[in-house]
């Protein structure tokens, strides 16, 4: 991928989160949610303090409190999910507001909504924080097989490829005089999707020659050779840590 392609999940910023290496953040990203899930949901008080750790995340490497509701909405359906548990979870009910819910569910979609909310909280922090590119690196570093981390990038570069590519189509149609209005416009819209395959379907070919003639053999070149020192590695690691210690804390209280 080229260092341009820079996802709208990212913030541009200097700060010491964006500058920790990419293997050392999806590390710690990964084991934070490890132990946000690990923590019994009936410690709520724990999963308060998950939540201020990952503002003062957020605040060191401002990021905006606004930029990152905004991108928590990709959780709605989850949070649809959780809502009509208490509704069709069986067991022991109890009245609210003349409703009847059931408590199972209550504590199933407390459950869902608080360690889904605090997982995507920190994803979101990472794209904030971590170009697409360093991420791929990342991965490779942390040794996802190779073929794998290839797979990714020419997904995500193909992703944008085509998304390009159906906005020019849009734009054709649109500066014709179409625009879809019914079923009976299907025909135009299904035609267009067979022309975006044939074209990208013939670009990749094309792109795997130009590939091929300079001497890809199924492994990508190392440009960047990523590292992390001791330092950075703890750096990043403070988080999943205290994270650890307020969930021990939870199964011992």
């Amino acid at each position: 991928m080229g260092a341009g392609h820079a996802h709208r999940l990212y913030r541009q910023g200097r700060s010491p989160v964006h500058a920790l290496p990419p293997h050392t953040k999806l590390a710690a990203v990964f084991a934070f949610v490890v132990v946000v899930v690990s923590t019994p949901r009936e410690a709520m008080w724990a999963f308060a303090l998950y939540a201020l750790l990952l503002g003062a995340v957020a605040h060191l490497a401002r990021v905006p409190a606004g930029f990152l509701v905004k991108r928590l909405l990709i959780e709605v359906p989850f949070v649809a999910f959780a809502v009509l548990m208490p509704f069709v979870a069986e067991g022991e009910r109890v009245h609210v507001l003349g409703l009847s819910l059931s408590v199972g569910g209550l504590w199933g979609a407390w459950n869902v909504l608080a360690k889904g909310t605090l997982g995507v909280a920190a994803s979101v922090l990472l794209a904030a924080t971590t170009e697409l590119r360093e991420l791929l690196l990342g991965l490779e570093r942390l040794r996802l097989p190779p073929l794998l981390v290839q797979i990714a990038t020419f997904m995500i570069r193909y992703g944008d490829v085509i998304t390009d590519e159906m906005r020019r189509m849009r734009i054709a149609r649109e500066s014709r005089g179409f625009e879809a209005r019914g079923i009976r416009h299907w025909g135009v819209l299904a035609k267009s999707a067979g022309a975006l395959f044939i074209r990208s379907y013939e670009r990749g070919e094309r792109v795997h020659l130009a590939m091929v003639s300079r001497g890809y053999t199924g492994a990508m070149p190392v440009i960047d050779e990523v590292t992390a020192t001791r330092a950075q590695w703890s750096y990043a690691l403070a988080l999943p840590l205290a994270a650890l210690a307020v969930c021990l804390l939870g199964w011992t209280l």
